[in-house]
């Protein structure tokens, strides 16, 4: 580029474009905006002029300057030039970045909206990456043209300005030096002033900006609060959709942060937002359909809201009803005979292993787009399980109404119905559930309707009764009913409709979770239509298949473990594993679907479990190698295939146990998991660290020449300072240490200091932790007491009291005990330690329902004991006084 030889010195204030570099770069940009250009070449080419360090500086000209020129090729130098300035701002020379700004602000009240909005856009990469401070003039300018009566100076300010708002918003509450007020202290009155402004734009773009201060809530906001309510208000009624969108947005906002602000209007409020759920625009409806969820969640009085339910519950009923332009109609009618289009598969998300009590729920809306309907559904569950039973009078009869229409032009208000039934069946179900064998016989029949979406709403109703369905099966009638909705959900999976068999096959995964072991006499039934549907669904239904029968596997464990239930599961399930290439992403489900059947199999999963286990070493080498060579592995690097492969792997060791050993024996496993365990990718090292302890319990005699780097690498995930954000891993590692410990025993020495400096800070500030790591910290700091006492007592009177609060949380099994001949060995070696505790430690004792174990039983009563006999001169009687009755009563049971 000619024009980018201008010299690249200081003093570029005075940096003039070179004419011809001007004319290369618009010919270029323009090129670039026509429909048939080669891109790949534009880009090349752009990215050789970028080598230029006065570059930028042509693309501000051209933003700036070139008004003869079309706005496409102005805007297309402006977003470049963003795109640029996020990349490299900090690298441009000083000079350059200075003659970039000053054109920027010269051209934020310019004649084209165009144009400003992309200057906005700029302007605010240009503060993310040098801050306020760096910029004063800026904040003169903004000033400047909001004071302007110039309508154009006007929206080009607000324009920037609401993109800092939104973008980063904390930057405006910071203090600059050489300013007297904090810049949001500036904006603040002005802003508040435009919400009256006669421009539609100002008002928009003013009320956009504060609304990102609600969260923040800023002294300015705070002190303004009066003034911005009564703009509220004022706006509530804007003839723009757009306005009262956003004053719906701002109520949700302060209900669910600052809810003590709203109170005083309450009335009004709700009042409004129930006029604004019935909105014409349907992004204002959905605005406000938000409130609902967000005032119950919110904890506030429930009176205050109960007075309008009669009014709200229609009007939700109402908004349920699939609206015309619903994306969900589309494709309704879809027969297994349509081809799935890439769109059709939605991205999936596997959750890596987790040793204790995962508190996550799935999200099955993440990547689904939320509409007013959903939204209405979702505020109907709410309110019904904040009010329950009490909102029945009034939605029972618009339900009965709905399902009782026999017309084909109101299907939607009879599916509508469905939903509200499912969507309440929690909240209301005291007083649902005695009848609920008549919601059954209303519900059965349409899941023969002839509309697909009132089918496969069917489907999902019944599933959320399954709890319920599952309950009432201690008699004859309830286990019909149970029979008839199993048979119904599987004639449904086996649908030629795609939405029906995605319904059903989602019900049925649904129903077997509830009805566990009581599948058992139904295995074949349900077998042979689960693998029909394996035989005939396409690639997105398929997905849930492997996840029916992964979860029935689950369901009924070591039931399937029969020739007959084999020979119609594996021989499927092994074609298409064979079938799938190691880099084909379908491979993810099925590699959870066999985690869970090799678990359920046990010992029965072995005559597959050889060329299983080697596809899984072979899938982490590869992914490994693309790690750092794509194209020497021959694939593109994707961490699920690692953290797949690890937790089938984990479920190999649970199910097979020591008949895994012989497969680690031959495998580069061992090498391959430390690594895994030192993966940058917080996944890839949660699902590595569980199968590391999955490994420990079964075949540690493998870990063993690494076993002390295996157990570095653990220690240091409990010792990092994001531990909230990596609580997973933490607790996965903390779990590994300790099965590791009960194994080699002795052999952990080196690092039993260093973890139980990192587990004690955990017990200490319990408040707000996950309860599985609580819990798994005290189990590992109880089985590293016990295979090294006199190396963990001596600090015992350090975190004595939060470790029993810990281990009385518990419950009863393996790793209790485990933990409690930790305790018993700490004691027996320090006896005094524990004494300033013993009030704590008695109460941990008190938490067991009945230790099965003899000898630890023994043991515990022989620690109680001595404390009696070494505590004198009553001490022993004022410990027992300090404790509960109900707690000495459990302690009796120890002869003390």
């Amino acid at each position: 580029m000619a024009a980018a030889t201008a010299a690249a010195v200081d003093g570029a204030v005075t940096w003039q474009p070179r004419e011809e570099g001007v004319v290369e770069i618009c010919g270029l940009l323009e090129q670039q905006t026509s429909a048939n250009a080669d891109q790949q070449r534009i880009w090349q080419q752009l990215q050789q002029y970028g080598r230029f360090p006065d570059f930028n500086n042509y693309l501000a000209f051209i933003l700036a300057r070139l008004h003869g020129k079309p706005v496409e090729i102005r805007q297309a130098a402006g977003l470049l030039l963003k795109n640029n300035l996020r990349n490299s701002f900090s690298s441009i020379p000083p000079s350059y970045q200075q003659y970039i700004k000053s054109e920027l602000l010269s051209c934020i009240g310019a004649a084209d909206r165009q144009i400003r909005s992309t200057v906005g856009s700029v302007i605010t990469v240009v503060v993310q990456q040098g801050q306020v401070f760096g910029w004063p003039e800026l904040l003169q300018a903004l000033v400047h043209c909001l004071d302007s009566k110039d309508l154009n100076h006007m929206e080009g300010a607000m324009d920037a300005l609401s993109k800092i708002c939104e973008d980063i918003p904390e930057e405006l509450d910071y203090d600059i030096p050489g300013l007297a007020e904090r810049p949001i202290n500036i904006f603040m009155p002005r802003l508040l002033q435009f919400f009256q402004s006669q421009h539609l734009s100002l008002r928009k773009l003013s009320l956009s900006s504060i609304n990102q201060f609600i969260v923040l809530m800023p002294t300015a906001l705070l002190q303004s609060m009066d003034q911005y309510l009564q703009g509220l208000f004022g706006l509530a009624l804007d003839p723009s959709a757009e306005v009262r969108k956003l004053v719906c947005s701002a109520l949700v906002q302060l209900i669910e942060v600052r809810p003590f602000f709203l109170e005083p209007h309450l009335g009004n409020v709700v009042e409004y937002l129930l006029k604004a759920n019935e909105d014409s625009d349907d992004d204002v409806a959905l605005e406000a359909c938000e409130f609902w969820s967000a005032y119950c969640d919110a904890r506030l009085p429930p009176e205050r809201l109960r007075e309008f339910l009669p009014r709200l519950i229609p009007v939700l009923l109402s908004n349920m009803v699939y609206a015309e332009d619903d994306e969900s109609l589309a494709d309704a009618e879809d027969d297994e005979s349509f081809p799935d289009r890439d769109q059709d598969l939605r991205p999936r998300f596997h959750s890596s292993r987790f040793h204790g009590n995962d508190d996550a729920e799935d999200d099955d809306d993440a990547v689904n787009v939320w509409n007013l309907r959903k939204c209405s559904a979702a505020a109907l569950d709410v309110i019904s399980n904040v009010f329950g039973d009490e909102i029945l009078p009034t939605l029972m009869p618009f339900i009965e109404t709905k399902l009782a229409t026999t017309s084909d032009s109101n299907w939607k208000e009879k599916e509508a119905a469905v939903l509200a039934l499912g969507a309440v069946s929690e909240g209301c179900i005291n007083g649902l559930y005695p009848h609920l064998p008549q919601i059954i016989v209303i519900l059965m029949p349409l899941l023969d309707d002839q509309f697909p979406l009132v089918r496969s709403i069917t489907c999902w109703t019944l599933s959320r009764f399954s709890k319920y369905i599952v309950q009432g099966m201690d008699n004859q009638k309830g286990h019909e009913q149970f029979d008839n909705i199993l048979k119904g959900l599987l004639r449904k999976i086996l649908e030629t409709n795609k939405r029906v068999q995605e319904a059903a096959c989602s019900a049925f995964a649904t129903l077997e979770e509830e009805a566990a072991e009581e599948l058992a006499p139904h295995l074949e039934i349900i077998l042979q239509h689960l693998l029909c549907a394996f035989g005939k669904y396409q690639r997105r239904n398929l997905r849930i298949v492997y996840d029916a029968i992964g979860t029935l596997a689950d369901a009924v464990g070591g039931e399937l473990n029969q020739p007959k239930y084999l020979d119609v599961l594996m021989p499927p399930l092994i074609s298409k594993w064979q079938q799938l290439s190691n880099s084909d992403k379908d491979l993810f489900p099925l590699l959870e679907c066999f985690t869970s059947i090799a678990q359920a199999l046990g010992p029965g999963f072995s005559p597959f479990a050889q060329p299983v286990y080697q596809r899984c070493i072979d899938l982490i080498r590869t992914q490994q190698m693309a790690k750092i060579d794509p194209a020497g592995a021959g694939v593109q690097y994707d961490k699920e295939f690692i953290v797949c492969s690890l937790d089938l792997l984990s479920g190999l060791a649970e199910g097979l146990g020591s008949g895994i050993e012989s497969l680690v024996a031959q495998s580069s496993l061992r090498d391959l998991l430390l690594q895994c365990c030192m993966d940058e990718a917080a996944d890839v090292r949660q699902s590595a660290l569980a199968l590391l302890g999955d490994l420990a319990r079964v075949c540690p005699v493998h870990l063993h020449p690494r076993l002390s780097d295996f157990l570095t690498v653990a220690a240091k995930q409990l010792n990092t300072p994001e531990l909230k954000e990596s609580v997973s891993v933490a607790n996965n590692a903390c779990w590994a240490i300790g099965e590791l410990a009960v194994k080699v025993r002795q052999e952990v020495s080196p690092i039993v200091l260093t973890v139980i400096s990192c587990l004690v800070p955990i017990l200490r500030n319990a408040e707000g932790l996950n309860k599985s790591l609580l819990e798994n910290s005290a189990i590992t700091l109880g089985r590293l007491s016990w295979v090294c006492p006199e190396l963990v007592s001596p600090h015992m009177e350090h975190f004595m009291q939060f470790w029993c609060t810990a281990l009385c949380m518990i419950r009863d099994d393996i790793e209790k005990e485990d933990a409690f001949r930790g305790l018993c060995a700490m004691v027996r070696s320090n006896p005094s330690g524990a004494v300033s505790s013993l009030v704590y430690m008695c109460k941990a004792i008190a938490s067991w329902h009945e230790i099965r174990s003899e000898d630890l039983y023994n043991e515990v009563c022989q620690v109680l004991n001595g404390y009696k006999q070494m505590l004198r001169n009553g001490a022993w009687e004022q410990c027992m006084l300090a404790l509960e009755p109900s707690v000495r009563e459990k302690l009796s049971k120890y002869h003390v």
